[in-house]
């Protein structure tokens, strides 16, 4: 949410973009603190209301349950805020610490806040969006998530994200922008499927961003015609 700016809307507007994520992870401002968050909730609302404006009809959101410090009330007080703005999607992943997360990182020091009503949380999620007319489209887990729960993709009737289908199969070629972009090229009839990745660091990437657009050219020069 801190990183959107009226322009950048527009021009994904105009360009034909369909579907925006803007990622609160949680309404509780402590919690966005305690993570290392740089936006506030706030920032949350104030981009949503401009990316309405910008005339975006089909926006995501984001939640992450399990937080360090967060109980089930904390989210119940997140989906009220998140009501009031009503997204066209929203996607509710439980938290999984990884090998470079801040949480992971100082785990000595999170170890005690880290919450203990997942599944609580979990199922205020599922009585929300089924009340509000979501439907539940895509699940997915990952290692190490909070009393082994998923990640659930919940939509309202033709909003679902094509994406998040095709995604989770890996028999569809996806195009990555951006630092840390892994596309994947997926060849026709076979089980192949051929990665062209991006560099990670912002900084390098601006300066080689005619290197990486390069990458991909190559590759399809050599392998268009199998894709």
């Amino acid at each position: 949410p801190d990183s959107i700016t009226k322009e950048k809307l527009v021009v994904l507007k105009e360009e034909g973009v369909t579907r925006i994520s803007i990622n609160p992870q949680s309404m509780q401002q402590k919690t966005l603190d305690l993570i290392g968050r740089k936006h506030t909730t706030e920032q949350i609302k104030e981009a949503f209301a401009l990316a309405r404006e910008c005339g975006h009809d089909n926006i995501n959101m984001d939640l992450i349950i399990g937080l360090t410090g967060e109980t089930a009330q904390d989210v119940r007080e997140t989906l009220a805020q998140i009501d009031a703005l009503s997204p066209d999607s929203l996607t509710v992943h439980t938290l999984a610490v990884k090998r470079a997360a801040r949480l992971n990182a100082e785990m000595d020091r999170y170890r005690e806040l880290r919450s203990k009503e997942a599944v609580e949380m979990m199922q205020a999620c599922q009585d929300y969006t089924k009340s509000r007319g979501y439907e539940p489209y895509y699940l997915y887990r990952q290692k190490n998530m909070a009393e082994n729960l998923e990640n659930i993709g919940y939509a309202k009737p033709g909003k679902e994200g094509l994406y998040n289908i095709v995604i989770m199969e890996e028999h569809h070629t996806i195009l990555a922008l951006g630092s840390g972009g892994s596309t994947k090229f997926n060849f026709a009839g076979t089980n192949r499927l051929e990665r062209v990745e991006n560099v990670k660091s912002v900084k390098d990437y601006i300066e080689r961003i005619d290197e990486m657009i390069g990458r991909k050219k190559k590759f399809l020069e050599e392998y268009g015609g199998y894709i």
